[in-house]
């Protein structure tokens, strides 16, 4: 009996110091101490565990090192980019960039993305013909593949990548692919082994130092990009298995944006590969001209390409959302697989729509993960109130992540609208600022519209009070879900 109460004494002495820790010493956000405060105090034992493995904040120490050289002609290109948009040079090239001048020079400023400028952008909204193109591209690669992706399956996709990587690495292309640790956890050792055989590289984000046991498990690589000789790039919502051509029965039809990419854009996603290959390999890439050609397409797209993560100061591309938001004169159209805006985010769409502002919002109608998909039904109720109108994609899952604003400009990415691509996940989006492309994802969503239902203020009222509580619960754990 002693024992027993020594050991429950000290546990609530552990819990008691890991609250004062979490309290006074990290600075989070308020909702996030909450959440956690919740969880030590009712499952103080298994709590303890969990916040050692989920809610410890990750160092702000640098963990991407730049190339030297690649560093110092970015530096050089933002600050040319300031000039220009200084003195209006910009507003000759597209008035458009000149009318989102601030947008542009935020992202400069907090995550020296530069605008390229000469870009043709191809939109997919579905797997079997984003995976049909990106195969046959890697097919024609001459020098280097670079891929990244959050999840890859060893399942029929999945062998039909390997068997193409294996292919170009015996030819004697460079391969070189991250996959994040945890999402590709049943990634077998055999696709990684044939392609290292051929002479391909394969490394793993934040791997587990010891099985099962990852101090880092609460931040993952969520992106998904490819580089292909450095002239094509892919930047988007789809990962690599069967899944995401429609084949699980599960979810049916799976609904996502990619963006294939020409232009000058593709050396801002080739500086985001070497930045995350330099952290997740022994054997760090430095420039090579052979890596940033000169582009062989002269499109007239602008495009950023932003990243984030918790080792940034700023969560920049919420912030570049939020932009987006407030810079809104008729339209906001949002599509995304999980609602779970901070207070920031979600105080800009109700300032829009007070506004008079037209703001859509598009979810799915099924979970991929439960307490998630509550939280996001709850959140949805707010911006019902405000005047805000919601979609439920009935057409399968709904995993795209696109917001357009007056089709002028427009963002697709790896980023949902949630607080964990904005405060735990490595993401990266691209800013696109053209009329027509803009255009053509507000087309989309449209379409979209006709294989929705409407979820009216009325309806949400009438929910019964089980999907009540469901939501209570999982908006009150949201921050850190």
């Amino acid at each position: 009996m002693d024992l027993i109460t020594i050991l429950l004494g000290t546990v609530l002495v552990l819990n008691i110091l890991l609250a004062t820790a979490i309290i006074f010493l990290e600075r989070r956000d308020v909702s996030s101490t909450w959440a956690w405060l919740m969880v030590l105090y009712f499952i103080p034992v298994f709590g303890f565990l969990l916040y050692l493995l989920l809610g410890r904040k990750l160092s702000k120490q640098k963990i991407f090192t730049w190339d030297k050289q690649i560093h110092v002609l970015l530096l050089e290109a933002v600050h040319t980019q300031k000039m220009e948009l200084g003195n209006g040079a910009l507003r000759k090239k597209d008035p458009l960039w000149q009318e989102y001048k601030e947008l542009i020079l935020m992202h400069l400023n907090n995550d020296q993305a530069v605008l390229a400028q000469k870009n043709q952008v191809e939109i997919f909204t579905d797997g079997r013909e984003k995976f049909d193109a990106l195969l046959k591209d890697l097919e024609s690669a001459q020098h280097h593949i670079h891929l990244i992706y959050y999840i890859i399956r060893h399942d029929d996709l999945g062998k039909r990548l390997a068997e193409v990587l294996t292919r170009k690495a015996r030819e004697g292309v460079q391969v070189r692919m991250i996959y994040d640790d945890l999402g590709s956890r049943r990634l077998s050792k055999k696709f990684i082994q044939q392609i290292r055989e051929a002479g391909g590289e394969i490394e793993a984000f934040f791997p587990a130092v010891l099985p099962l046991i990852n101090l880092r498990l609460n931040y993952r690589n969520h992106r998904k990009l490819v580089v292909i000789d450095g002239k094509t790039g892919y930047i988007g919502g789809f990962n690599i298995g069967n899944e995401y051509l429609g084949l699980n029965p599960r979810f049916g039809y799976w609904r996502d944006t990619h963006l294939r990419i020409q232009g000058d854009a593709v050396h801002q996603i080739q500086s985001r590969f070497i930045l995350d290959w330099n952290q997740a390999s022994h054997h760090d890439i430095s420039y090579q001209d052979n890596y940033y050609p000169n582009p062989a397409s002269a499109g007239e797209i602008g495009v950023q390409i932003v990243s984030s993560g918790p080792d940034s100061e700023w969560e920049q591309i919420k912030n570049g959302y939020i932009k987006m938001i407030l810079s809104a004169k008729r339209y906001v159209y949002i599509q995304t697989p999980y609602f779970i805006p901070d207070h920031s985010l979600l105080d800009a769409l109700r300032i829009a729509c007070l506004s008079g502002i037209d703001v859509r919002i598009m979810i799915p109608n099924k979970p991929d993960h439960p307490f998630v998909y509550w939280a996001t039904y709850s959140h949805v109720g707010d911006l019902l109130q405000a005047g805000g109108k919601i979609y439920i994609y009935e057409n399968g899952f709904l995993h795209a992540k696109t917001i357009v604003v007056d089709g002028k400009i427009a963002s697709v990415g790896s980023a949902n609208i949630d607080m964990r691509s904005f405060r735990l996940n490595f993401e990266v989006n691209a800013f696109l600022y053209h009329a027509g492309i803009a255009q053509q994802l507000a087309d989309i969503f449209q379409a979209d519209m006709l294989q929705s239902t409407p979820l009216t203020w009325e309806d949400y009222l009438q929910r019964p009070y089980k999907i009540r509580f469901k939501e209570s619960i999982s908006r009150l754990l949201s921050p850190i879900l």
